[in-house]
């Protein structure tokens, strides 16, 4: 018996019976797996496959936020170094340093 045939049986069962807690919660497990599947199916993740292709996608999240940190970093880092790069001349030229060398 299908998922399909068993999920039509509990809901007629349900009917019929009128629905007692069981029932429900048999039905509702029942249509939940199978919407699980339906989804697993259109992802093309129903396959035996499908546990490596999920750990490589993970693997692959985990590189691209490790490289979009690092991104980061970098360009707070080389702001930083601009800023202190024209403090440094503005102090330079403030003292007169420039002058120095004439």
């Amino acid at each position: 018996m299908s998922r399909e045939d068993m999920l039509a049986k509990l809901i007629a069962q349900a009917a019929t019976e009128g629905g007692e807690l069981i029932t429900l919660r048999a039905i509702v497990e029942e249509a939940s797996e199978l919407g699980a599947e339906r989804v697993l199916r259109r992802l093309d993740l129903a396959d035996e496959k499908a546990p490596n292709d999920i750990g490589e996608l993970r693997e692959l999240l985990g590189a691209w936020r490790v490289a979009k940190t690092s991104a980061w970093k970098a360009v707070v880092e080389w702001v930083v170094r601009g800023f202190m790069a024209v403090l440094l001349i503005g102090i330079a030229v403030r003292l007169g340093v420039p002058d120095m060398f004439q």
